[in-house]
């Protein structure tokens, strides 16, 4: 359940302790190890009150994606693609970070594909979906370049998480523009029917 902040106080409290030890529990295992039960024992409530407020478990994680896909939606939303797709490449290690081990485990865990998938289309749509080059591409193209920039985006941050984050920030946001930047810039040089935005896409850090 979304809060709009005019919801009585003890419902506020309410909703917040139920996100706050879903959250806890995705933290410490699987998504198919949570169970309502041990959830309400931990946030003390009982079920009736989950009940009141969700029909079952995937409506809880359902919101919890809504709201991480909406808050990376705003950091972005001023960032052109594919211009400045290494600003938005940026942006998602820094708000992954930012979120902490719950998103990790979200973006990291194959107990989340259906759910992770669900956020990365949410995000394609938003981005490229919107983009009117991508649109002058018959759709088999469209399907290629999406593949690979939602593919090759979140392994190579998996693969970081994955490694212990042994390579620093910085410098991993910098070696995964390199290779996504120079990826999509081949595809754009090849395919981009007005060569100015060629040209462009150049210019905004993804050489």
């Amino acid at each position: 359940m979304l809060l709009n902040g005019s919801e009585d106080l003890r419902v506020q409290k309410t909703i917040d302790a139920i996100q706050k030890t879903f959250e806890e529990m995705i933290c410490e295992m699987d998504y198919d190890k949570i169970t309502v039960k041990e959830l309400c024992e931990r946030a003390r409530i009982n079920k009736k009150t989950f009940y009141r407020y969700y029909n079952v478990l995937d409506d809880l994680l359902a919101e919890l994606q809504g709201i991480m896909t909406q808050e990376y939606l705003e950091r972005i939303a001023d960032y052109r693609v594919p211009e400045e797709l290494d600003k938005i490449n940026r942006e998602f290690f820094l708000y992954s970070v930012e979120k902490g081990l719950v998103y990790e485990k979200i973006t990291c865990s194959g107990s989340y594909n259906y759910i992770r998938n669900k956020m990365i289309d949410n995000v394609m749509d938003s981005t490229w979906g919107k983009t009117t080059w991508l649109q002058s591409l018959d759709p088999y193209k469209q399907n290629i370049l999406l593949g690979f920039i939602q593919s090759a985006s979140v392994e190579m941050y998996r693969r970081w998480v994955t490694d212990g984050k042994k390579i620093p920030l910085e410098e991993i946001i910098a070696i995964s523009n390199q290779l996504l930047c120079s990826g999509v810039n081949g595809f754009v040089r090849k395919n981009c029917p007005h060569n100015s935005l060629c040209r462009i896409s150049l210019l905004n850090g993804c050489k």
